[in-house]
């Protein structure tokens, strides 16, 4: 059987019982079982799921994560950013490349498809260096294996909001891949196409090794790529606040985790 097929099919329940809180409830459960006949073992299960689930909404935990497991690329340099000006102003031929990380079939308050919060934020910043280094936009992005109804590509949404929101078009718009892998073999082949020599790669902080490793192995020539994440949030030492649940601890231990199994997965 082809796992390839499968893999739209199987990614949604492999997210739902592989990230959290899915495992530590399935503990917690475990341990409360427990309790009747092993009460001290039920206890310590229980209390690990509990504690699980805790530190899965939180921020501290997070960036543990995301040092630690991901290895988080951190944000572009000043320093950075002005040589890469110099270069394009040099005669160089750079471009900016976002990545995309998913689309919406109706916003109603947009009257259509737009891209979700996750993409925006990278395109935004995309647009924000491409005006900084004086190079051109590009964005790459299709419909995902999980987003089989979109009825647009995520490039397409992206063309534009880059036109109506920034005032800044997209050079080039790769609408056909369906993951990371796929980003990075179209994408090469696009601006290699176009003779650009250096890609500032755009993605966010927690995806961005993955992200790297692929245009790695999708670059005979040897293109030079530039990481510039988006999202880094190591700001400072932890303080209590950071191991409080919150609305942006549980989403971001998720993301970590899930691009964590991307990485030991190869995908």
């Amino acid at each position: 059987m082809n796992l390839t097929l499968l893999y739209p099919e199987l990614k949604p329940f492999l997210v739902a019982v592989l990230l959290p809180p899915g495992p530590f409830l399935a503990l917690s459960l475990v341990g409360a079982a427990l309790l009747r006949r092993h009460r001290w073992r039920g206890r310590l299960v229980l209390s690990l799921g509990m504690l699980g689930i805790w530190l899965s909404c939180t921020e501290g935990f997070a960036q543990i994560l995301a040092e630690k497991l991901v290895h988080a690329t951190p944000a572009v340099s000043a320093e950075t950013l002005q040589q890469l000006k110099l270069e394009s102003q040099a005669g160089e031929k750079l471009a900016v490349l976002v990545l995309g990380g998913g689309a919406r079939n109706n916003v109603p308050e947009y009257q259509g498809p737009a891209l979700k919060l996750v993409s925006e934020e990278r395109l935004r910043y995309g647009v924000w260096l491409a005006r900084q280094i004086d190079a051109p936009l590009g964005f790459s992005g299709g419909i995902g294996w999980s987003a089989r109804n979109l009825s647009i590509s995520e490039a397409s949404a992206a063309k534009s909001s880059a036109q109506e929101t920034y005032k800044l078009p997209l050079r080039w718009a790769e609408g056909q891949s369906r993951d990371t892998h796929e980003n990075a073999q179209l994408s090469m082949a696009m601006l290699r196409a176009d003779g650009i020599q250096t890609v500032v790669l755009v993605t966010h902080d927690l995806h961005m090794p993955r992200a790297m490793r692929a245009f790695s192995q999708a670059n005979p020539s040897q293109m030079r790529v530039v990481a510039a994440p988006v999202g880094y949030r190591r700001d400072g030492p932890f303080d209590w606040q950071d191991w409080s649940p919150s609305e942006e601890g549980l989403p971001r231990v998720r993301y970590a985790i899930y691009e964590w199994l991307g990485q030991i997965s190869g995908r």
